[in-house]
């Protein structure tokens, strides 16, 4: 790694760290409802809420009834943003006319956007009306992290209370979520981006000159429906302009990553500049690190949140030292042939394909690895256009289980889960009843985190399955062999963890594709959330054990090294066969040549 990739690294967690105490801090009195200097406004406005859709704020759930409300609450997300994209023709705000997406389209982004996924199969600025960017996809953005962070909460307080039956209201806590974490902190970071030059408007899209004439190549069918290379010159271009602010900022803050714009967070529009680089980075990694004090703090023992964050630092920054490392390697096939990769002349080496020169090597790789050890998906880079092993940081990343910082809530609570199993392993390891945090781990929790951890390995891996064995997945490869491979397993594993991101070298806009990608989705979601809401549930109903002094610590090194060992053990090496058939093979590939 150059010193460069050190120091943007070392700059970004020192200003991450700063801000989990305070905001940890401050999650955990939202979520508990105590009261909070400056928020009067916000307490009339929840009230009123409450009020109008029939909400009792002071009563209880159990795990059962939790998980059924947040099932049907998101069901009908899908139904209304599925109907409001099939309107938009008829609907305002919709001044380029576009009409309605097909039917299967459609439905994937209906479920990609409420289950936190963002998959984009479509354009986005020659397909989304304004109306459906800001009341559909831009309210999922907030909706669908709200609903992963107080599954989080509703962990948290399993782990906290003892001998109740409760784990809170889903209601209530989706309602504080949204009022005071999200929607703030996401007006703070779109006036931001504004001020350094992304777009909020609702004006037409806009014909500009180009300084000099551009002639490029285009395919059409002819009247006999046969296609026809046309050779086309133009001295225009058609810039799309929208509110991407607003969008760009909820994006990237509820880690969703689906972009105003089909290029996402490479396009200047969405981000400008190094400094809107690395503030959307801070804003994807911001709750998901912060809370990990709030677990801390809720449970009465900070040191449990730190020794968690301790663990996601550790594999990030490891995850991250390997992909950039690739990267600045460069193309070995280039380097052969003595082609310098990067702009610079003074650097030597580096792979640039699919990157941007605003961002260079260190800010793209930072970038990917974070977009994808989070469930955000957003990208500033083409991971397609990454180094083989390059690129197999990023499906890695997922892989684990997006567990390093992970998604907004998802990530703490797949954490937690992995904590459990590593205890039980500790404990059958030393002969005694595993216990976290006072809670006797038995065979019902095991069960459950098993069933949490499993999911998702399962349908992707089938997924991939179905779809190099039928024409119809096949069909959408454009790179045959071991590279293809590699798409079809990053889009399901995409899928999946909900994750968003993609290869793109892989043509996913098919009937096929589109409901096959939605299913993972929406199980790679909601069965791992109904499996945690039930640990919640049955932690929420033990008593608490005294310490003894047979009792693991598990805020210390030796706790530290177990969560790492099982999240590398457990959520790794299940995905090795797979990532032999693509990444592994294609790097020994490229090297032999």
């Amino acid at each position: 790694m150059t010193a460069q990739s050190w120091g943007l690294l070392a700059l970004f967690l020192a200003v991450a760290l700063l801000a989990v105490r305070p905001l940890g801090l401050y999650m955990a009195h939202i979520v508990e409802g105590e009261p909070i200097a400056g928020l009067g406004a916000g307490r009339r406005l929840e009230a009123l809420i409450y009020r109008l859709c029939g909400v009792d704020p002071a009563g209880q759930m159990d795990w059962k009834t939790y998980a059924t409300a947040l099932l049907v609450f998101n069901a009908l997300g899908v139904l209304l943003l599925y109907a409001l994209q099939r309107l938009q023709y008829w609907l305002p705000l919709n001044p380029q006319h576009f009409t309605a997406p097909p039917a299967d389209s459609a439905f994937n982004t209906a479920v990609s956007f409420v289950t936190n996924t963002n998959w984009q199969s479509y354009t986005p600025e020659t397909t989304m009306s304004y109306l459906t960017q800001m009341a559909g996809l831009a309210v999922q953005n907030f909706l669908s992290a709200a609903t992963g962070i107080v599954v989080a909460v509703a962990l948290i307080r399993g782990l906290a209370r003892h001998s109740a039956r409760t784990i809170g209201n889903f209601w209530v806590d989706l309602t504080r979520v949204t009022l005071y974490v999200l929607m703030p902190i996401a007006t703070v970071v779109a006036i931001a981006l504004v001020s350094q030059g992304a777009i909020q408007n609702f004006s037409r899209y806009q014909s500009v000159t180009l300084l000099q004439p551009v002639t490029y190549r285009q395919q059409h069918m002819d009247a006999a429906g046969e296609p026809v290379i046309q050779t086309v010159t133009t001295d225009t271009q058609t810039l799309p302009m929208g509110p991407v602010a607003s969008q760009e900022a909820i994006k990237e803050l509820g880690t969703n990553g689906g972009g105003f714009f089909n290029a996402n967070s490479a396009h200047p529009f969405e981000n400008p500049n190094a400094f809107t680089n690395l503030l959307e980075m801070l804003a994807i990694v911001l709750i998901p690190a912060a809370l990990t004090y709030t677990f801390g703090f809720m449970v009465g023992d900070t040191r449990q949140g730190w020794a968690v964050l301790t663990a996601m630092v550790i594999l990030f920054v490891g995850l991250y030292a390997v992909c950039n490392h690739i990267e600045q390697r460069g193309n070995p096939q280039f380097a052969a042939l003595g082609v310098d990769q990067l702009p610079n002349a003074q650097q030597s080496g580096g792979n640039m394909e699919g990157k941007e020169v605003r961002f260079g090597i260190a800010g793209s790789t930072l970038f990917a690895t974070l977009t994808t050890v989070t469930s955000t998906g957003a990208v500033n880079s083409m991971h397609d256009s990454y180094l083989p092993l390059g690129g197999m940081v990023p499906l890695l990343d997922m892989m684990l289980g997006e567990v390093v910082f992970g998604g907004v809530g998802a990530g703490l609570y797949s954490m937690l889960i992995f904590a459990i199993i590593g205890v039980f392993i500790a404990g059958l390891m030393i002969g005694r009843t595993p216990e976290y945090l006072g809670k006797k781990i038995e065979a019902f929790e095991m069960k459950m985190s098993a069933i949490a951890i499993l999911v998702m390995p399962f349908i992707v891996l089938l997924g991939t399955a179905v779809a190099v064995s039928v024409a119809a997945g096949r069909a959408g490869v454009s790179n045959p062999g071991p590279h293809g491979f590699s798409e079809i397993l990053y889009a399901f594993t995409s899928a999946g963890n909900n994750n968003g991101s993609a290869f793109a070298g892989i043509n996913a806009d098919t009937p096929f594709f589109n409901i096959a990608l939605a299913i993972v989705m929406w199980l790679g979601r909601f069965w791992p959330i109904v499996a945690v809401l039930a640990v919640a549930g049955s932690l929420a109903a033990k008593k608490r054990i005294p310490v003894s002094a047979g009792t693991m610590p598990t805020h210390g090194a030796t706790f530290i090294a177990l969560l790492i060992g099982t999240v590398l053990l457990v959520g790794a090496l299940t995905f090795v066969p797979a990532l032999a058939l693509g990444p592994i093979v294609e790097h020994l590939m490229l090297w032999s040549h």
